[in-house]
């Protein structure tokens, strides 16, 4: 039935405008159950038919209700049949398709219609370079067809799809592939089963003309896999470091959880045309290609690493996610935040554990800890929301991580196991909570996590002020925290924070080995004996709690740790320190010329010793070398000036170039002697040489110049000639034009190189980086309509303190009408830039009045998506 013409249902008429807030202590069981579903699909770039049979029966836990409310979005139904017979007393309530049925049980049908290539948002099914594809994580599944779009309806897929064949020789969906077969019209068909059951956000859909690397994988119980990386023709020999990840993933799988993939096929595919990093459909992966194609003449060191996490991340989803699931959004975290850990996890067994501990504290502090401290705080499991795409967050992933981390570093290794072992076979084909994930650990792991509940509630990280005294020979630790107030959350209750803490002694420099304290007070003591004087404190080793450690340190103390400390974090984190305070201090206006002689002195000397260390790996050495920065500077005072932490950030790598120049040549000599390779060594000596010579430009414009040049047009490989690349945008000369014209012309018409060549000038800290960002957005390889690239220029400039913070307001009225250009076309993507105008508060007060303008502005453009209209209010408050 044509909706257009039936005039017996007024209501189809768009209604909802305002959506409503969802709030979790509303959820009630679905009414109806749907076991199993049967999709038709008959596939057209311009238009495609879906043919939707679901076998509906009664939910015993729901209310009773005669109504199946089937969800949609953007789409109508084009007939309606219940156990074969057309029917016509249903109606839309709003985008919702309402059936009224009685009995148990019944088959329902519904045939819907869509247009791929019209279809911007990204969500759904959707046309990207003429093949088809789905994304359908939250809510995309109801722009396909009508259904209880919801994590809880888990079913049984089975789906026929049919198509042109020189069009989309490959056609694709989750599970096993049953059967294929050809039509006389130049059709041709394939039909897949998915015995799993799932909900519906893990539904997924590929048509196209690709082709394949393939493996295969032999599981522990002895079943052979299928593997299978699908992308276009000429990519396949970029995709084996994604397949090498994705066999090591399963098999640190099956080793480090017990986990074992339980389906023959496993297909991964790359789409250039992808709102986020990729997705874990059951059976089916579509990956953003970023994530999948590598070689080392156009990836470098970070984007193989990437891949491997990001493989490993979407395979870990196969039982963290998809065998148990969420039993509804607020749940997020049960899935994202443990298959994070288990990436995370992953990732440092695969490399070096250290430099990946660090890597991610630094994400950690560079996105979540401010969200936590802005106006779009939130727990790990939110308590409302408006639009659930907002919560796909830094909090929910990065936090939820570290939540259960926390939960691991107390329970230990093997019975956090035992945890996991009994939540994986208590919730096995189950929609579970994060309430049943604590219980199987506190269980499993015989830990009483009551109290470390508050964690999943309260919003805010957590403030732990540190003093050490010392009597006779006994030093007394004493800790204290508070956990700030965050919106709709005034008052906090103290959490466990388990501190993982060593007391070095001054004159030997050794400890008497580790402790773990766990502070579960507002405040505590804690003492320690036989000390012959104040010994040095090393606290919170390997992070062990996302906590922020407010103690006062003598430099002395911190370059002590700095040298000496055998916990690399700890020692990374003293480095830090170190520059945090003195940073801290000049841009507070509280340092006369001889602190901050002294207090550059301290810095210098910190970094000789770890330049000079011969038994310092070039990897923690390249980590080590890194300045805080400017978003982890700005979130130590209470009220920021970006531009003068940027400023006084760049007066200190000046004043090491110029300091520890011929330290810094030597070390850029000695790593530019070691050939390309893959190994650790190889990978150390590239990030060491990357950041010896950021330091070098900064104390030597004129030599960095002409080291950076060198380098770039000696470079063979992409991680060479993007550092010296990164040295010149920032410089202004000959070389730096010469540099970015090459660039351009060598790798035209590489879609992910081309990326780099927009994110490196926006990100600059060039006089004119704000006109070059201006110019580049009406570069001809520059388009609104493929997330890659528009992230590559414009959240590259919102991450740039001196471009997006530049006094005149321009920086904020670029990313301002970005976001009212790009929401009309892609809400999910658009909104992910609110929030760096939302910081306001934190910002000093000229600058803050510009960028709560242009979100005043933004909100008075009246027709606004749900996701941005949600995060504006939320960040003008």
């Amino acid at each position: 039935m044509d909706i257009a013409s039936n005039a017996a249902h007024p209501e189809a008429a768009p209604a909802i405008t305002a959506p409503p807030v969802i709030r979790r202590e509303d959820y009630r069981p679905p009414e109806w159950l749907v076991p199993q579903i049967a999709l038709d699909f008959r596939l057209g770039i311009d238009a495609t038919h879906v043919t939707a049979k679901l076998s509906v029966t009664r939910n015993p836990a729901g209310e009773g209700s005669s109504t199946l409310r089937l969800n949609g979005d953007q789409i109508a139904p084009l007939a309606v049949r219940v156990d074969g017979e057309a029917v016509n007393d249903w109606r839309l309530d709003g985008p919702d398709l309402l059936v009224a049925l009685s009995g148990e049980a019944h088959e329902v049908e519904v045939e819907t219609a869509m247009n791929p290539a019209g279809n911007s948002q990204l969500m759904g099914l959707y046309a990207s370079n003429g093949m088809l594809c789905t994304q359908c994580e939250a809510e995309g599944f109801r722009r396909i067809t009508f259904f209880p779009d919801r994590p809880d309806v888990l079913s049984t897929y089975s789906v026929h799809m049919a198509g042109d064949k020189a069009q989309f020789p490959i056609l694709l969906s989750n599970g096993n592939c049953t059967a294929t077969g050809e039509n006389a019209d130049g059709t041709h068909w394939a039909e897949w089963h998915d015995p799993w059951p799932k909900p519906s956000y893990l539904f997924a859909l590929v048509a196209g003309d690709l082709v394949a690397n393939h493996a295969q994988f032999i599981t522990l119980s002895g079943r052979k896999v299928d593997l299978n990386i699908w992308v276009r023709a000429g990519d396949e020999q970029r995709t084996q470091h994604a397949m090498d990840s994705l066999i090591a993933s399963m098999k640190w799988d099956e080793e480090a959880f017990g986990r074992e993939y339980d389906l023959d096929l496993f297909n991964v595919v790359a789409v250039s045309d992808f709102n986020m990093g990729a997705m874990e459909n059951k059976g089916l992966n579509v990956f953003n290609t970023r994530y999948v194609l590598a070689e080392p003449e156009t990836a470098t060191d970070a984007d193989y690493d990437g891949i491997e996490s990001v493989i490993g991340h979407e395979y870990f989803h196969n039982w963290s996610g998809n065998r148990v699931t969420c039993r509804d959004w607020f749940q997020l975290s049960l899935k994202e935040g443990f298959t994070v850990l288990r990436d995370q996890l992953f990732s440092a067994d695969m490399g070096s554990e250290p430099v990946k501990r660090i890597e991610d504290v630094r994400t950690l502090r560079g996105g979540q800890f401010p969200e936590d401290s802005g106006p779009l705080a939130h727990p790990i499991r939110p308590d409302s929301y408006q639009e659930i795409s907002n919560f796909y967050t830094a909090t929910v992933y990065n936090k939820g991580a570290e939540v259960i981390r926390m939960m691991r570093t107390m329970a230990g290794t093997e019975r956090f196991r035992q945890g996991t072992d009994l939540y994986f076979d208590r919730h096995d084909g189950e929609a579970a909570t994060c309430e049943d994930f604590v219980k199987a650990i506190e269980q499993g792991a015989g830990l009483d996590l009551t109290q470390f509940r508050l964690w999943y509630s309260q919003a805010g990280t957590p403030q732990v002020a540190v003093s050490l005294t010392y009597e006779g020979d006994v030093a007394t630790l004493t800790l204290a925290q508070t956990v700030p107030a965050t919106p709709g959350q005034p008052d906090k209750q103290p959490m466990p924070i388990p501190l993982r803490i060593a007391l070095y002694d001054r004159d030997t420099g050794t400890h008497a080995g580790e402790r773990l304290i766990v502070l579960d007070k507002a405040e505590d003591s804690f003492t320690f004996e036989g000390f012959a004087r104040l010994p040095v404190l090393s606290i919170n080793r390997g992070f062990s709690a996302p906590v922020a450690i407010e103690f006062e340190r003598d430099a002395e103390d911190l370059v002590f740790l700095a040298a000496r400390d055998d916990d690399p974090f700890a020692r990374y984190e003293a480095m830090q320190s170190l520059v945090v305070q003195h940073l801290v201090a000049a841009v507070g206006g509280g340092l006369a010329d001889a602190d901050r002689a002294a207090g550059r002195a301290a810095i210098g000397k910190g970094f000789a010793a770890i330049i000079a260390d011969e038994a310092l790996d070039d990897l923690m050495r390249g980590e080590l070398m890194m300045l805080p920065t400017v978003a982890y500077l700005s979130e130590q005072v209470l009220v920021a000036d970006p531009y003068a932490i940027h400023e006084e950030r760049e007066a200190l790598k000046h004043w090491l170039g110029g300091e520890l120049a011929s330290e810094l040549k030597a070390l850029h000599d000695r790593v530019s002697a070691v050939s390309y390779g893959r190994d650790a060594a190889a990978r150390g000596a590239r990030k060491a040489k990357a950041q010896a010579l950021i330091l070098i430009a900064s104390g030597d414009a004129a030599e960095g110049a002409a080291r950076a040049i060198a380098q770039y047009r000696a470079a063979d490989n992409m991680t060479d000639r993007q550092s010296a690349l990164t040295v010149l945008c920032n410089l202004e000369g000959p070389e730096r034009d010469e540099a970015l014209a090459d660039f351009h012309q060598r790798y035209q018409g590489n879609a992910l190189v081309i990326d780099k060549w927009f994110q490196l000038q926006a990100s600059c800290f060039h006089p004119q980086v704000l006109d070059h960002v201006k110019a580049l957005a009406g570069h001809p390889d520059f388009t609104l309509s493929n997330p890659n690239r528009v992230r590559a220029l414009f959240m590259s400039l919102a991450l740039n303190p001196k471009g997006f913070h530049d006094v005149s307001g321009e920086g904020y009225r670029l990313i301002g009408d970005l976001i009212r250009r790009l929401d009309p076309l892609n809400p999910q993507t658009t909104a992910r830039f609110v929030p760096h105008l939302g910081r306001w508060r934190r910002i000093e007060p000229v600058r803050a009045a510009m960028m709560r303008a242009e979100l005043e502005e933004i909100m008075a453009q009246g027709e606004l998506s749900r996701d941005v209209r949600e995060q504006v209010g939320k960040s003008l408050g």
